[in-house]
């Protein structure tokens, strides 16, 4: 049965020709990738918040997080243009994202009190948000690859919603129950965290399968750059890019109003996501009840959160997307609509309803996102978008994250707070929809194609524009 169920499994994941452009051997990263998030949240669960934090006051849990979080925050900016310059060696970028993450893991193993099942605070706090870290990037530098081992037959949107699917079921589902029954064995029997075992093997494995990613990912021959601002001009914009282009020297690709729209409503879903990721867990803690209640508290609303992003994800993949910013602009009022119920009712119940909308929403938004890129730029530029676009998503990630950390552990406190960001991200999403802009020069003030700026462009003698 193990025999025949590999083999559907390997007949899915070199579907559509994904074996020949070097999709499939993407796949196995993105799911090692998810593998150590879940297996991390194993390792983690009885100690990050239930035991190491036993007697800790909020606001030094919080200096821990911050000052692991901030580097992030003033890093995430940068990712983008890196990639631009970053001409070779993103496998190698990838394959370092997952061996830093191995010695975290053993840095975490070394200093494992075994009488009390927890980790000093110095060390638990600073490498379990590392390696939140070192998987957004990883994140951001996929998303920089995932254009250039596309295969023929299908679109950017599939390919995504494809690695996600994998990624949920392979990855976190797999690889969650393999570090669960690892670390109950290992904790009874040698006091040891058998998950971190676990990161081990998979990161180390991670890095060795980042390595054999075809070599043409590193290829960036004729690549332009994208911008996200952009300036106005008097001429009447172009519908279209030259088929090939000569000189790219100081050439920028300024993204197009579908773009930011879905650029501007997933960074505001995004939000969300990261306070959900980390509030519920100080709301669990504050309650004065057993650990098992508490941990009852967190299943539930990660039980909520993983069935709607199953959903999203396998939603997206059949939407016809030919209204992508429509569906970002109708997802971003579904997550604010749900704060708002959260914050007014401060019930357990609403908050699981709100992860269960967000986490949804946020898949479809993603793979609308995913669909403007693909759509409204040349393919010369979508590499570059998909890197950028990825390390901004983060980047509003960690600051809803950091949210989480700092605000009181009401949930009408906390769901009110969130609130009030997520209505000027929502108000900003819907005017740049209509063509203006909150903020000068980042809103769709802008035609939906924009013409390149800046540098010398040339197109060769008889080419014909593409539409």
């Amino acid at each position: 049965m193990g025999s025949r169920m590999y083999g559907l499994f390997q007949k899915a994941a070199t579907a559509d020709g994904a074996d020949k452009s070097g999709l499939t051997a993407l796949t196995w990263p993105v799911m090692a990738n998810f593998a150590v998030d879940s297996a991390m949240a194993v390792a983690l669960a009885n100690t990050l918040f239930f035991a190491a934090a036993t007697g800790e006051s909020k606001s030094r849990v919080a200096l821990y997080l911050l000052i692991t979080i901030a580097p992030f925050a003033v890093i995430a900016p940068l990712i983008g243009p890196a990639l631009d310059r970053l001409q070779h060696g993103r496998r190698v970028a990838l394959a370092t994202s997952f061996v830093l993450r191995t010695v975290l893991a053993v840095v975490l193993i070394a200093n494992y009190d075994g009488a009390t099942g927890s980790f000093p605070s110095w060390v638990l706090y600073p490498c379990a948000l590392a390696m939140m870290v070192l998987s957004k990037s990883f994140s951001v530098l996929r998303s920089a690859v995932t254009p250039r081992v596309m295969p023929p037959t299908i679109d950017l949107v599939r390919v995504n919603s494809r690695l996600t699917v994998f990624g949920l079921l392979g990855g976190t589902i797999a690889g969650g129950a393999i570090a669960s029954g690892v670390e109950f064995s290992f904790s009874h029997l040698f006091a040891l965290p058998g998950a971190l075992f676990v990161i081990v093997a998979v990161t180390i494995a991670g890095a060795w399968l980042s390595m054999r990613i075809p070599r043409w990912v590193e290829v960036t021959t004729g690549e332009v750059p994208t911008t996200l601002s952009y300036r106005h001009r008097s001429e009447q914009p172009r519908r279209y890019w030259p088929d090939k282009v000569k000189h790219v020297t100081g050439i920028r690709q300024p993204l197009g109003r579908n773009i930011i729209t879905a650029l501007w409503g997933n960074c505001t879903i995004k939000v969300m996501v990261g306070f959900l990721f980390l509030y519920p867990a100080f709301v669990a803690k504050a309650h004065d009840s057993s650990g098992w209640v508490q941990l009852g508290i967190l299943g539930l609303i990660g039980a909520a959160a993983a069935i709607g992003n199953f959903a999203g994800n396998f939603t997206s993949a059949r939407l016809q997307l030919g209204r992508p910013a429509v569906l970002v602009v109708r997802c971003t009022v579904a997550v604010t609509a749900a704060a708002l119920a959260a914050a007014i009712t401060g019930s357990l119940l609403v908050t699981a309803l709100a992860a269960l909308v967000t986490s949804g929403s946020s898949a479809i938004a993603k793979a609308s996102l995913d669909a403007s890129l693909q759509d409204d730029l040349p393919e010369q530029s979508r590499a570059s978008a998909f890197g950028r676009s990825e390390s901004t998503l983060q980047l509003a990630w960690v600051l809803g994250g950091t949210l989480g950390v700092l605000l009181y552990t009401k949930l009408w406190v906390g769901f009110t707070a969130i609130s009030a960001l997520l209505i000027p991200g929502l108000a900003q999403t819907v005017v740049s929809f209509r063509g203006d802009s909150l903020i000068p020069g980042f809103g769709g003030n802008r035609p939906v194609l924009v013409e390149q700026e800046g540098g010398r462009r040339g197109v060769p003698s008889g080419a014909v524009p593409s539409a």
